[in-house]
């Protein structure tokens, strides 16, 4: 009773104390289903971690809200003048519902404490926010922001400058960070000194970012007819991507209407994510009655970028993993020899291949960019999930417009010579081997679930899947010396097959990875389906 009532007497915002007023009012009724809800909404606290904050909005401490965002706001200030008399700190914010009154919140609180300040001057993407941490040489940044969730979630992603280079934070400054939100915690909001003597960015950061980002690949000639498709996914992209296309000197794409301006309701999609099944099939249209070469997607805060090209069965989006080699190749044509690649350990092993042609080192890390971006001499690196950090000198995070901008100029290059994106792909296969990779990914209600199927996994490893025995098993909860280490189980099989499970850092999903490399893509195929088949029976 008492943690509604604290609630209620804190929190600034007349929907969510609406929203709350009612529902206890219908518990006090002996509403079931309103006290079950009540519950869980008070059934502990939205935990700060590496991924920052993320959860669905609403009322209550296990929800996104201004009252969590003011006390992580009020924590992460407190930390940062720990151990800085003045720290700067600059926010960003997308689309999403709430993200600009999140982000006013944490530039009022902020100053209020003694921070310098910096808004970022409208809603844009989150490579930006990275962008600008290092620009403004500010010793942190928060982007407020859920990525590609469901439309009712939101979230609060911190990063560091200084050492960390403008990297989002790790162990242990994560649970640093939670302490001192903790303590905030303690008290009411209501309480806590707020300023509007906050600063708002000038055109110039944004500007910035745009030139750097046009030099990762400014157009060849050959660009000039280039036919393309693009879609924001109802996100923030593609004010920002349009004018590094013209900065470039790409010709501009058609465009997705329906989902080319922010929509927090994400209408025309499940889940605003390019991954997920009919996300693109507004983009395959518009390619289709355009004769467009490919197509380019943004997830809603443009850190990812999603790529199709035409096939004869129709369009199809590229892997992410198939991205991640084809610009991994590019950059280390380019590195000279000199420098390394990173992926996460879930991403294709194609990629430690292309290192070894080169002469780089190659890294696999745990999952996310706050490790892929702290690879020693990093030029290039990857996830699997539509992730890629190609200007590691000027975003030290994912970053979907640069990497899109690196695509373009993959197509005007190969165009100059007859070739499309596809011909790249089996070219780079003939160079380095047949590799194909597949992911099966089960969304569960019960989070539960998740947790008994890896333990049921850990008890009793299987020997083999399919007719393909099981040569070695990981448990990376315990890592060998050298290893990453995690929640994460990967079974290497005979014939250089692996399967990896992990649960989602952000979404109520188990994963499964599965990788495979033959000498041709027919046999690579066969085998990824069949491994396929045998992970769906292990886990569903």
């Amino acid at each position: 009773m008492a943690a509604w009532h604290d609630w209620l007497a804190q929190d600034p915002d007349p929907e969510t104390r609406a929203e709350l007023s009612a529902l206890v009012a219908a518990a006090e009724q002996n509403d079931a289903a309103a006290q079950t809800d009540l519950a869980s909404r008070f059934a502990g606290r939205l935990q700060f971690g590496t991924a920052g904050l993320r959860g669905e909005l609403g009322a209550g401490s296990m929800r996104m809200n201004r009252v969590l965002v003011a006390q992580a706001a009020a924590g992460f200030g407190n930390y940062l003048l720990a151990s800085s008399a003045r720290p700067v700190v600059v926010i960003g914010y997308d689309g999403r519902k709430n993200s600009d009154v999140f982000a006013r919140d944490s530039a009022e609180l902020f100053a209020g404490a003694g921070l310098r300040a910096i808004l970022l001057p409208r809603l844009l993407p989150t490579p930006v926010l990275a962008f600008a941490v290092r620009y403004l040489g500010a010793d942190a940044g928060v982007m407020v922001t859920a990525s590609h969730n469901p439309p009712n979630d939101n979230g609060y992603k911190v990063y560091l400058g200084g050492a960390d280079g403008g990297a989002q934070i790790v162990s242990p400054a994560d649970a640093e960070i939670a302490g001192f939100i903790d303590a905030v915690a303690e008290g009411s909001i209501a309480d806590l000194p707020r300023s509007s003597s906050y600063e708002i960015a000038g055109d110039d950061v944004v500007d910035a970012y745009i030139s750097a980002t046009a030099a990762v690949a400014p157009a060849p000639s050959s660009a000039e007819s280039m036919r393309w498709v693009y879609t924001a996914m109802h996100g923030v992209g593609w004010e920002t991507a349009s004018a590094v296309v013209e900065h470039a000197g790409y010709p501009q794409p058609d465009v997705v209407a329906e989902q080319i301006s922010p929509d927090p309701a994400f209408p025309t999609v499940a889940f605003p994510n390019p991954e997920e099944p009919g996300a693109m099939d507004l983009a395959f249209q518009a390619a289709q009655a355009a004769g467009a070469e490919f197509i380019v997607a943004n997830d809603p805060d443009a850190d990812r970028v999603a790529v199709a090209v035409p096939g004869p069965d129709g369009w199809r989006r590229l892997t992410g993993n198939e991205i991640g080699l084809l610009l991994g190749a590019r950059a280390a044509r380019a590195a000279g020899g000199s420098g390394s690649l990173a992926c996460s350990l879930v991403s294709s092993p194609g990629l430690g291949e292309i290192a070894r042609l080169h002469g780089l080192d190659w890294h696999e890390t745990l999952t996310g960019f706050k490790w892929i971006s702290r690879a020693p001499d990093l030029v290039y690196g990857f996830e699997e999930a539509l992730g890629y950090l190609v200007n590691p000198e000027t975003v030290r995070d994912k970053d979907g417009i640069s990497a899109m901008v690196a695509v373009l100029g993959l197509a005007a290059d190969a165009r100059a010579e007859g070739r499309t994106l596809a011909d790249l792909l089996a070219e780079l296969a003939d160079e380095i081997g047949h590799f194909a990779s597949a992911q099966v990914s089960i969304r569960v209600e019960d989070l539960s679930i998740i947790g008994s199927t890896m333990a049921r996994l850990r008890a009793d490893p299987p020997a083999a899947f399919g007719d393909v025995a099981v040569a070695r098993f990981d448990d990376l909860l315990r890592p060998a010396p050298g290893q990453p280490g995690g929640d994460i189980l990967r079974f290497l099989l005979d014939g250089g097959s692996r399967v990896i499970f992990r649960p989602s850092g952000t979404e109520p999903k188990l994963k499964a990875y599965l990788d495979v490399r033959a000498t041709s893509a027919p046999d690579a195929e066969q085998r990824l389906s069949a491994l396929e088949r045998s992970v769906r029976e292990l886990i569903v």
